[in-house]
C-alpha cells in the first residue's frame, strides 16, 4: 500500500522512452532524449507526418473546481490508459505544470493514484526547461524595451504606455507592481512596471497556439509592447526582438514525450492557466498526437466555463481543430460542496446535497452541448460514494441526453475506465460532432464578451468603466475579429469565488482589457482575478524537501 502519489510514481516500472515512442511509430532517431524517460520529438519528423489522416480528438473538462477536488488530469490519464487497454491506439496531451501552484496551494499536476504521467518529479519540477525558455524570451523582450529607451529611444516609446510586463514562474505578490531602473542615470529611466506569472505571458499563449517555428516568429513579432507618443503601437518586430526570442524557444517548441504508469505515450507541452490565460496544451503537441494516434485525449484547465470555452473558441478556432467528443468530470464530493456541504462533512451520504449541487453540472452540460459536441459525464469515484448519490448524477446527465459513467482509475488505472473508453469509441462511431464556436469572428468585441457572460456564465449584465470601454472601442477596428480570453475566478460562474452552484442574474465587472496581438486574442480581466498569484499562508513549499536517501518528499 502506497502513502502518496509520489510513492506510486517512484515505484513505477518505466520503459525506455524510445520504446514508448515506438508504440506510436516514432523512430528512435526522431527523439531528442533527456535521460531515459523523457524526450522531445524532432520538429522535422513531425513535419513529415502532415499527409497522414487525423485521429479523433476528445476533450476532458470538468465542473467548477472545489476544495474537494475533481481530478480532471487524473481522468484524462485514466481514459487514455483505458482506450489503450481495450486495444485502441491512443495517447494523451496534457499541459506542463507551473512551479507557482506546485509550491503554492494546488500542488503538482501530473495526475494521481494509478493514473499518472511519469517521471512525476521531473514533470512537476523544471521538466525539459520549456517554461524557463518562455520566461527568458519574455524577459529578453522586456530588457530590449528598456535598452532601446536608454540608448536614445528612436521609436519614441512613451514610457507611460509600456504594456509589456516581466514574468517569473512563481507565485510572488510582491512583484505585481514595481518600479524599475532606479539607482541613477546609468540604470536607465525609472518607470512603473510589474511581473506576471510565466503561464500568463503572451509568449506562453503564442508558444501554445503557433503551428510551426515560422508561425511562432511571425506571432512573436506582432506582440504590441506599448505605444509611442502619437499612440501608435510599438511591436516586438520593430525592436528586432522576434528572431532572438524564437532562438530561445526553438528547442522548447518540440513537444515532450513521456509515459503513463501503464507505459502508454503522453505528450506534455505548454501550460497557460485557464483562469488568466487560454488553458490548453500546445497546438503543436495536439496536432502531432492526431497524426500519431487514432484517439487523442486532451484536457483544458479548470471548469468548462473557462477551459472548455477557450479550448473551443480560441484553440480550435485558431488551429482548425474539430473536437469529436467531450468528457465532463465530476465527483460526488465536489457536487456536495456545490450543494452547500462543508468539506469536513463530505464522507456522509447526502443525496439531497448532490442533487442541489448538480445545478453546476447541469449548466456545464448545457454549455458544452451548445458547442455541438457530444458529451459524456465521468464520475471520478471515491470510496465514500454511495449508490444513491451516483444515481442522482446519472439522472441529471440523462436529462441532458448524456450518460454518466463511474470511473475508478485513481485506484485501478486503465482497468477502471474500460466502460467509459468503450462508450466513447461507440459514441464516436455513431454520433458526428457538429462543433461550432460560441460566436462568429465578425461579432463586435463587446458583444462577444456579453455572449460568453450571458450564455455560459448565466450573467444578466456586463459592466466596464470608461477606461475599459474606451480600450475595447480602440481595439475594435483592427482587432475586432479576435476571440475573447476571459480572465475570471475558476471557482464560480460569477466573479465571486464564494458563489457556488450555478448563480444566475449576476453582473460581470470588466476591470481591464489587454491586447495579445501575437496570440491573436483579447484578454478581458474580470473581478479581482490576478495575473500574478500569491502564496497561501502555508504554502506547499513548506512541506517539500529531500529525505535521507536524497529523494523528493512532499510533492503531490
Amino acid at each position: 500500500m502506497f502513502d502518496s502519489d509520489i510513492d506510486i510514481a517512484r515505484a513505477a516500472k518505466l520503459e525506455p522512452i524510445s520504446e514508448v515512442g515506438g508504440k506510436i511509430g516514432i523512430p528512435g532517431d526522431a527523439l531528442h532524449q533527456y535521460g531515459h524517460t523523457k524526450a522531445k520529438i524532432d520538429s522535422k519528423y513531425l513535419q513529415s507526418l502532415e499527409g497522414k489522416p487525423d485521429g479523433k480528438l476528445i476533450l476532458v473538462t470538468a465542473v467548477s473546481p472545489t476544495a474537494a477536488g475533481e481530478g480532471k488530469t487524473t481522468t484524462t490519464v485514466g481514459i487514455g490508459d483505458g482506450l489503450n487497454r481495450i486495444g485502441k491506439r491512443a495517447l494523451i496531451c496534457l499541459r506542463e505544470p507551473s512551479l507557482g501552484p506546485c509550491f503554492g496551494m494546488k500542488g503538482g499536476a501530473a495526475g494521481g493514484g494509478m493514473a499518472q504521467v511519469v517521471p512525476m518529479e521531473d514533470i512537476n519540477l523544471h521538466f525539459t526547461g520549456d517554461f524557463h525558455a518562455i520566461g527568458a524570451a519574455n524577459n529578453l523582450l522586456a530588457a530590449l524595451i528598456d535598452n532601446h529607451i536608454h540608448h536614445g529611444n528612436q521609436l519614441d516609446i512613451d514610457v507611460r504606455r509600456i504594456s509589456w510586463r516581466r514574468v517569473v514562474d512563481m507565485n510572488d505578490r510582491a512583484l505585481r507592481d514595481i518600479v524599475v531602473a532606479t539607482g541613477g542615470i546609468s540604470n536607465g529611466f525609472p518607470r512603473e512596471d510589474g511581473f506576471d506569472i510565466t503561464v500568463a505571458s503572451e509568449v506562453m499563449a503564442i508558444f501554445c497556439l503557433a503551428s510551426d517555428l515560422k508561425d511562432l516568429q511571425e506571432r512573436l513579432g506582432k506582440i504590441v509592447v506599448g505605444y509611442n507618443r502619437k499612440r501608435d503601437p510599438i511591436t516586438a518586430k520593430q525592436l528586432n526582438a522576434d528572431g532572438a526570442m524564437t532562438v530561445l524557444l526553438k528547442d522548447a517548441f518540440m513537444p515532450n514525450l513521456v509515459q503513463t504508469l501503464e507505459n502508454n505515450p503522453a505528450l506534455v507541452h505548454g501550460g497557460p492557466f485557464a483562469n488568466i490565460a487560454h488553458g490548453c496544451n500546445s497546438v503543436a503537441a495536439t496536432k502531432a498526437g492526431l497524426k500519431l494516434a487514432d484517439y487523442v485525449v486532451t484536457e483544458a484547465g479548470f471548469g468548462a466555463d473557462l477551459g472548455a470555452e477557450k479550448f473551443f473558441d480560441i484553440k480550435c478556432r485558431k488551429a482548425g481543430l474539430k473536437p469529436s467528443a467531450a468528457v465532463l468530470v465530476a465527483t460526488i464530493r465536489a457536487l456536495k460542496m456545490h450543494g452547500g456541504v462543508s468539506k469536513d462533512s463530505l464522507a456522509e451520504e447526502n443525496v439531497d446535497a448532490v442533487r442541489e449541487g448538480c445545478v453546476n453540472l447541469e449548466r456545464h452540460l448545457r454549455n458544452v452541448k451548445s458547442f455541438g459536441v457530444p458529451v459524456v459525464v465521468a464520475i471520478n469515484q471515491f470510496s465514500a460514494d454511495t449508490e444513491a448519490e451516483l444515481a442522482a448524477v446519472r439522472e441529471t446527465a440523462e436529462k441532458y441526453g448524456a450518460v454518466a459513467i463511474v470511473c475508478s482509475h485513481w485506484a485501478e488505472g486503465g482497468a477502471g475506465t474500460e466502460e467509459i473508453a468503450n462508450h466513447l469509441v461507440n459514441l464516436l462511431e455513431n454520433e458526428e460532432s457538429q462543433f461550432t464556436p460560441a460566436y462568429p469572428d465578425e461579432m463586435p468585441l463587446w458583444d462577444k464578451i456579453e455572449t460568453i457572460a450571458r450564455r455560459l456564465y448565466g450573467a444578466a449584465n456586463v459592466i466596464a468603466d470608461a477606461k475599459a470601454r474606451k480600450k475595447i472601442e480602440s481595439l475594435q477596428e483592427e482587432y475586432g475579429h479576435f476571440p475573447i480570453c476571459m480572465a475570471k475566478t475558476q471557482y464560480s460562474f460569477s466573479t465571486d469565488p464564494n458563489a457556488i452552484g450555478a448563480p444566475d442574474g449576476h453582473t460581470i465587472p470588466v476591470r481591464e482589457v489587454r491586447l495579445s496581438a501575437g496570440a491573436e486574442f483579447i484578454v478581458v480581466i474580470c473581478g479581482n482575478i490576478m495575473t500574478m498569484p500569491g502564496l497561501p499562508k502555508v504554502p506547499s513549499a513548506n512541506s517539500i524537501g529531500l529525505n535521507s536517501s536524497g529523494e523528493i518528499e512532499g510533492l503531490f
